[in-house]
């Protein structure tokens, strides 16, 4: 069970590269944006994933909340100073 876990946590690290790959790439600031909020749920589900592979869930589910409820209000923040900065949409 222990291999299933790491090997998900690899293909989670390769869902960061896409991520990353989005955030430099992406046409608008809006898909970089997206880019970001991506990564902030790769890293909870890793989180998780590490709580999981060190039997220690209690305390990473714990943090993983933590980093959820940041990467949340950040994406919202984001969201909200460019809708009211529409020419930072290039």
């Amino acid at each position: 069970m222990e291999r299933f876990f790491i090997g998900f946590a690899l293909f989670v690290a390769l869902l960061f590269s896409a991520s990353l790959y989005r955030i430099a790439t992406g046409p608008t600031v809006f898909d970089r944006t997206i880019g970001a909020g991506l990564i902030g749920t790769n890293a909870v589900l890793l989180l998780v994933l590490i709580g999981v592979l060190y039997r220690r869930v209690d305390m990473f589910v714990d943090l993983a909340l933590t980093y959820a409820l940041l990467n949340f209000i950040g994406v919202v923040a984001l969201a909200k100073y460019f809708e009211r900065n529409p020419e930072g949409n290039r």
